[in-house]
């Protein structure tokens, strides 16, 4: 069986062409099943949003 590198880690064939035709699915066709829900409280507190300082900024030149 011939393996490929997505993303330097090797993947079956069979997994290669799942990830190729998943560009093709609609919003509503993604199985979301595994992934746990996530409540407004958790999103606060585990997922800030990043802050931009005005010290570490750098126009590009």
């Amino acid at each position: 069986m011939n393996n490929f590198i997505i993303n330097g880690v090797e993947v079956s064939e069979e997994q290669y062409n799942r990830i190729k035709n998943m560009r093709r699915l609609s919003d509503d066709e993604i199985d979301y099943s595994d992934i746990p829900k996530i409540t407004r409280e958790e999103w606060r507190t585990k997922f800030k949003p990043a802050r931009l300082h005005k010290k570490n900024l750098k126009v590009a030149s």
